[in-house]
């Protein structure tokens, strides 16, 4: 999904990051995640996604980076929801905006930003 922290290369800057994870207890490599890349690529705004499967909880999720607040937020307040109720799991969400902590990440070698 064109994650940074795998080598992925941006084709925009970041303007905001949506972090999300379903609650459900799913081993990584039975998740869906073969079928959900490719819906997930037609996301308006969408840059990249990492995946994520928690320690221990098998929790799924994902960090994403998107090229507004405004398209982060659109993800998160109408396909996480979605996505949840069709998985029949409880989602919990974030949306941080890029350009507040641009300085640190740059800072700290982030690979989302240059």
């Amino acid at each position: 999904m064109n994650s940074p922290h795998f080598a992925g290369v941006l084709a925009k800057p970041v303007k905001a990051f949506v972090y999300a994870e379903m609650q459900v207890s799913v081993p990584f490599e039975n998740a869906p995640w073969r079928d959900r890349n490719p819906v997930l690529k037609t996301q308006p705004g969408l840059l990249a996604k990492t995946w994520l499967s928690g320690l221990r909880t098998n929790t799924l999720g994902g960090f994403y980076a998107f090229d507004s607040v405004e398209t982060a937020w659109a993800y998160a307040l109408d396909v996480v929801p979605k996505t949840a109720i069709a998985v029949q799991a409880a989602p919990y969400t974030r949306v941080f905006n890029a350009s507040q902590s641009e300085e640190a990440n740059r800072y700290s070698n982030s690979p989302y930003f240059d």
